[in-house]
């Protein structure tokens, strides 16, 4: 996906940027994530005065995931507002002569390339880790045994063992 600053200026109106996107080699490294359908990118794109373009809209995917507690198969879906400014510049120097613009990329060329900017805005926002339930219990330490079927008779304490020699200290 991308977009011309020359053309956005010429352009009467806002432009529509719809396309589905194969995001599959940006979750290859994640072992929670098992796959990932086309981001559906649904983006506009605004040229402000100043070779200022605004592209704002929503990215939506679906994603087959393990529970990471307990390694059960889930589906979530990441929805995502998207939101970038771009300022055409013509010379490299003039990208930090305006403090107040931080959430600005500055871009030399007149075609913007928009792919990179909406891979780190899905990478962002990937869920950290995701769970099949709030109340899921997991598989046990010790047998592997799903504790949320049913329970097992594996000890539930455990002692360090560099510390067990202290549990017999208060005993006499």
């Amino acid at each position: 996906m991308n977009f011309k600053f020359r053309q956005m200026a010429s352009h009467d109106g806002p432009k529509q940027l719809q396309k589905a996107l194969d995001m599959s080699h940006v979750v290859k490294e994640r072992k929670d994530i098992h796959g990932i359908s086309p981001l559906e990118c649904d983006l506009t794109a605004v040229y402000v005065e100043g070779n200022v373009v605004e592209v704002t809209g929503t990215l939506s995917a679906h994603l087959d995931m393990s529970c990471s507690r307990c390694l059960k198969p889930l589906k979530r879906k990441v929805d995502i507002e998207f939101e970038e400014t771009f300022k055409r510049i013509d010379t490299p120097d003039e990208e930090g002569q305006n403090e107040e613009e931080d959430d600005i990329r500055f871009i030399a060329e007149d075609q913007v390339d928009l792919n990179p900017y909406i891979e780190e805005a899905l990478l962002l926002n990937l869920p950290y880790t995701a769970v099949c339930k709030d109340d899921c219990k997991g598989l046990c330490p010790s047998c592997g045994t799903d504790l949320n079927e049913r329970d097992c008779d594996c000890e539930k304490d455990r002692i360090d063992p560099r510390l067990a020699a202290l549990g017999d200290f208060f005993k006499k």
